[in-house]
């Protein structure tokens, strides 16, 4: 194969059959020599078969990191809000027992 630069982008056809090579050594090679034989940087092998799987590469984790953690936040504070309001509803109900109680007397 010729040299690639990096800034080639790789078609899906080729990335396709680099995961099915992968797959083929069935553990037997690394990545190292897959992505060496492809003229591809082993990172970029790792990133499509774990793409290809399903699973997250490490940029992308990231990213879901962040927004399952942002969403985190927002619901953290939806629900302290809730437990305030919950709170004073709790005091008001608490108040007015105490007040019926006191007439049935």
């Amino acid at each position: 194969m010729e040299g690639v630069d990096r800034g080639t982008t790789y078609s899906a056809e080729f990335r396709s059959d680099a995961i099915a090579l992968w797959r083929a050594s069935a553990g037997r090679r690394t990545f190292k020599d897959v992505a060496a034989d492809l003229n591809v940087n082993p990172e970029t092998l790792r990133t499509w078969v774990r793409d290809a799987d399903g699973r997250p590469s490490s940029a992308n984790a990231s990213q879901d990191t962040e927004a399952e953690l942002a969403r985190l936040r927002a619901e953290n504070t939806r629900l302290a809000k809730a437990e305030k309001e919950w709170q004073l509803e709790r005091e008001i109900l608490r108040r007015a027992a105490a007040h019926f109680a006191r007439e049935m007397k």
